[in-house]
């Protein structure tokens, strides 16, 4: 009796991995591995085109690989971004965006780095102020900035004026 659980119990796990396999056909698509450059891995799914508009990945004249909506198992899903080419990146507009992106920098194939991000402590250039009355709208030239005042919210307001950032 206990042998034929045993093999019910692998019979079914069987029967779930190719129902798994049927239902994520792409599961198995392929992007080259790149061998000098950086990976934006667990980027929440849908984000990855954000990121890549914000940090004007466009502008690059490198290889660029958007993969989105891959399967996860941490994530169930996630998109990825692989540059291939050593570009310098904000992290802080990353962490801001979407904090739990691990960045990893590749070096001759293998990573040499992986940074895992959060919630920066302070942002500047990123969002603008929306008071009025905040010395940003008459001083042109100073910078938005923003420090982080509540993480568990994600509630950043304005060092000058201390507006709640929208």
């Amino acid at each position: 009796s206990d042998g034929s659980n045993f093999f019910n119990y692998f019979y079914l796990l069987w029967i779930a991995a190719i129902i798994a396999t049927i239902s994520r056909p792409n599961v198995n698509m392929l992007v080259n591995p790149i061998k000098n450059g950086i990976v934006l891995d667990h980027i929440t799914a849908g984000r990855g085109m954000e990121l890549y508009r914000i940090l004007k990945l466009n502008e690059l004249n490198c290889p660029i690989a958007i993969i989105t909506n891959a399967c996860s198992l941490k994530m169930d899903r996630k998109d990825i971004i692989k540059i291939d080419g050593n570009v310098p990146l904000d992290l802080d507009i990353i962490g801001y965006v979407d904090p739990g992106v691990t960045v990893s920098t590749i070096e001759d194939g293998d990573v040499s780095q992986r940074i895992h991000l959060k919630l920066p402590e302070q942002i500047t250039g990123v969002i603008r102020c929306k008071n009025p009355r905040c010395i940003t709208s008459v001083e042109q030239e100073l910078p938005h900035t923003f420090r982080l005042d509540d993480p568990e919210n994600r509630v950043y307001r304005c060092i000058y004026c201390e507006s709640k950032a929208k």
